[in-house]
């Protein structure tokens, strides 16, 4: 008989319930839509149906006071603090500085030869929806019917015992994540914003208040996908036109749902598609694009303004560094990889500087994964694109590269005011190193989210296990 895991004990008493409309009935969205209809006004801006069917439950572990002492900071926001102190209280970062006094009853740790950072997030991950094990039916992260599928959420498909969260966090110090559905499509569905912690459910670790995302595809994806279809897309232009069609019926759908927001009257029909698209329009909901070629990236950013919205980064972007000061202008981030290139054609003009170049002609860039196992080691890849900038004559200091683990992706997410940077207020998601966090032989000793210490390296039994892998051989084992 399997044993019930402790994470999944402690959630199943912190889960919240779902809202009501205060007699004790789940609020009906109906019953909204016939108040405001013939009223001679509507139900107001973003009221005409909700917006959050699905919120977040996500509490936090309890934690203790914590100030760690004689410790590196990265404050991921490009400070360093050598021979620091960072303080950290009800799950918020209180204070750092370089002498800072223990409150009564707080768990003190020497950091001596140690480096502190925010944790580690990654805008990139599949996480959940390609969990671990790798097999057909786990494989979730593709709704490959149809060029365009913004009706589809990642979030369904989101498996919450995936092994691969408690890796990337014990290995990585990642401490969120931005799962998205993949890139066979040009428009592949919503993504949503986690906190890496295991619970009974995914909306037990959805990331509270963290916007959506609309995860858009460019180039060979999308065509070879419907082309071997024989379907449009079949060509670049092919995948233009059919973005280009989808947004124009989007812009007419957004009208017609502002007029009756706005001014009451007959109800429009919805459409689950038109909604996460009216979403993006509306500025409501961010968009991930995955693209590869510069020409590409810049097309995209044009149409874009044809039709009012914004992409907040592209991923892989392995050409980012031909258009950097577009990127720049457009106020548009890229997510890129430190050297994976070469494995299809719109990969292969990539270069080790990327990242560097970015940096230096003030683009906002950050890295990703896109990968389980990769997931392990963001450090260590933007320790190796961090070499390659100074290789070709670019200084970054290492406190200013670790903005690429945490500062640029929670802009990029809409996040940064509640995470990405250790600094008064924003969440006490904190990774302690045991050494120079861009070296080879450094891990995480210690990992807190929201406060709470989730992993010890010096303590096997702080070590995030899901409930799918108790009682199976090798359970827990993240070496």
């Amino acid at each position: 008989m399997k044993h019930i895991g402790l994470a999944t004990v402690a959630l199943a008493a912190l889960l919240a319930g779902c809202a009501s409309d205060g007699g004790g009935h789940p609020a009906s969205v109906s019953t909204k839509a016939d108040a405001a209809k013939g009223s001679g006004k509507g139900p107001g801006v973003g009221k005409g149906f909700s917006h959050d069917p699905f919120p977040s439950t996500y509490k936090r572990y309890p934690g203790t006071p914590t100030l760690v002492t004689h410790v590196t900071i990265f404050d991921g926001e490009g400070g360093r603090i050598d021979n620091g102190s960072v303080l950290f209280a009800d799950g918020k970062i209180v204070a750092l500085g370089q002498s800072i006094d223990a409150p009564a009853g707080a768990t003190v740790i020497d950091g001596t030869g140690k480096t502190l950072t925010p944790g580690i997030i990654d805008i990139h991950s599949h996480l959940g929806d390609y969990p671990t094990p790798a097999v057909e039916a786990n494989s979730d992260g593709n709704e490959a019917t149809s060029p365009t599928t913004p009706e589809v959420w990642a979030e369904h498909s989101v498996w919450p015992q995936d092994p691969g969260f408690s890796r990337a966090l014990v290995n990585g110090g990642v401490t969120t994540l931005q799962i998205l559905p993949g890139s066979a499509n040009l428009m592949g569905g919503r993504s949503v914003v986690i906190k890496n912690v295991y619970a009974r459910t995914e909306q037990g670790m959805k990331f509270p208040g963290a916007p959506y995302g609309l995860k858009m595809a460019c180039g060979e994806n999308p065509k070879r996908v419907y082309g071997s279809k024989g379907r449009e897309p079949s060509t670049r232009m092919g995948n233009i036109a059919v973005d280009r069609q989808t947004w124009a019926k989007a812009v007419e759908y957004k009208r017609k749902w502002d007029k009756y927001e706005k001014d009451g009257g007959e109800v429009p029909g919805r459409d689950i598609a038109m909604d996460t698209l009216a979403g993006v329009l509306s500025g409501e909901i961010l968009v991930q694009n995955h693209c590869y070629r510069a020409d590409e990236m810049a097309i995209v950013m044009d149409m874009a303004k044809e039709f009012g919205y914004h992409v907040s980064a592209f991923h892989h972007a392995v050409e980012a560094y031909k258009i950097a000061d577009l990127l720049k202008q457009n106020g548009t981030c890229a997510a890129v990889w430190a050297d994976w290139w070469g494995f299809k054609m719109e990969s292969y003009d990539a270069i080790g500087e990327n990242l560097a170049l970015l940096q230096k002609n003030g683009a906002c860039a950050m890295i990703h994964s896109d990968d389980e196992n990769g997931i392990q080691r963001l450090n260590q890849e933007v320790a190796k694109a961090l070499a390659a900038g100074r290789r070709a004559g670019i200084q970054i200091s290492d406190a200013v590269a670790w903005e690429w683990l945490t500062y640029n992706p929670a802009k990029a997410l809409h996040i940064a005011d509640k995470t990405g940077s250790l600094k008064p207020g924003k969440m006490a998601d904190v990774v302690l190193w045991n050494g120079n966090p861009f070296s080879v032989y450094t891990r995480p000793e210690k990992v807190w989210i929201d406060g709470a210490l989730l992993y010890d390296a010096n303590d096997p039994k702080r070590r995030p296990v899901s409930d799918f892998e108790l009682g199976q051989p090798g359970s827990g084992d993240v070496k």
